[in-house]
């Protein structure tokens, strides 16, 4: 393992030094690791394909429900090409379930993308993966890092929870801007892809025991319940679209039990995220586009 202060300055490095230093700390994530990591499907291949539909999945979804839908979706479409050449109204059916369904665009278009500028071999630099569409910094680097073994540097929750539990116990607001010095100066650089692991395993466990330190950051955001949200009322609408090709607005509201007004809203907001279009009063699932538009808004990632 590699680890040490270099570019660690100031309180930052007090605290990495409080903390029991980097390689303390290592010790500390890998013993947890080893007596209790998870075995999910994403981590028994470095195909990279398989790692960035999982990544993907796991953008604002827990582990439980991506354990429920991965197998699904990928003995649906086993590889790139396959994605890629499939009808959207399709890859909508399988990924139904999982919620925010413009990801499901989001793959199928990166796997367009992937198919005809990269020969069908995911991209393996940050700055080609951020091209894609839905892939922000940090779903980059999770596929950098489990498919590639890359040492990239990069946070979300349960990576701010570890961090901050072991050093900033004193602290409320953290900044990443405080931690990310850490995360590289305590990073295993011969094996990123376990050690990261490790940390995402680690940071479970203390969200279960010591009543999430991810909390305490600066860019905590609580996710609103699913139930009776515009989230719910989209995907109902989806649904219901999916089920029945150009059906009409009257007929959905029978179907839903929602307000013209607040179906107009509803059908605005798919129709902004590219899933479906209207015409001639009749709603569809919007079918493939040559042109794949980047939409870089971010997501919250959750594992």
């Amino acid at each position: 393992m590699a680890a040490g202060e270099r570019g660690v300055r100031g309180p930052r490095r007090a605290a990495l030094r409080r903390g029991g230093g980097p390689h303390s700390f290592q010790k500390t994530v890998y013993a947890y690791y080893r007596a209790h990591g998870r075995r999910l499907p994403w981590r028994e291949t470095d195909d990279p394909y398989r790692i960035l539909v999982a990544e993907v999945m796991l953008q604002q979804t827990q582990v439980p429900r991506v354990l429920e839908k991965y197998p699904e979706f990928i003995a649906a479409f086993p590889d790139v090409r396959s994605l890629a050449r499939t009808p959207l109204s399709h890859v909508l059916r399988v990924w139904q379930g999982l919620g925010y369904n413009r990801r499901a665009r989001h793959l199928k278009e990166a796997a367009s993308i992937i198919v005809r500028d990269y020969g069908g071999r995911v991209p393996d630099s940050m700055e080609e993966l951020r091209r894609l569409p839905g892939i922000g910094h940090a779903t980059a680097a999770q596929i950098l890092a489990f498919a590639y073994n890359q040492p990239v540097v990069f946070i979300e929750t349960n990576i701010r929870a570890v961090f901050i539990h072991h050093f900033f116990a004193d602290r409320e607001s953290v900044r990443d801007s405080e931690i990310l010095p850490l995360v590289e100066a305590t990073l295993d650089r011969e094996n990123p892809r376990e050690w990261y692991y490790a940390l995402f395993d680690y940071g479970v466990y203390l969200k279960k025991t010591h009543g999430n330190p991810a909390r305490r950051s600066a860019h905590h955001v609580k996710q609103s319940p699913f139930e009776g949200s515009n989230r719910e009322a989209r995907s109902r609408v989806l649904a219901e679209i999916l089920v029945s090709q150009g059906i009409s607005i009257e007929d959905l509201s029978i179907r839903t039990g929602y307000e013209r007004e607040r179906l107009d809203v509803i059908l605005s907001h798919l129709e902004k995220d590219r899933l479906i279009v209207r015409c001639d009063g009749l709603c569809h699932i919007a079918e493939d586009n040559d042109e794949p538009v980047s939409d870089e808004t971010p997501l919250l990632e959750a594992q």
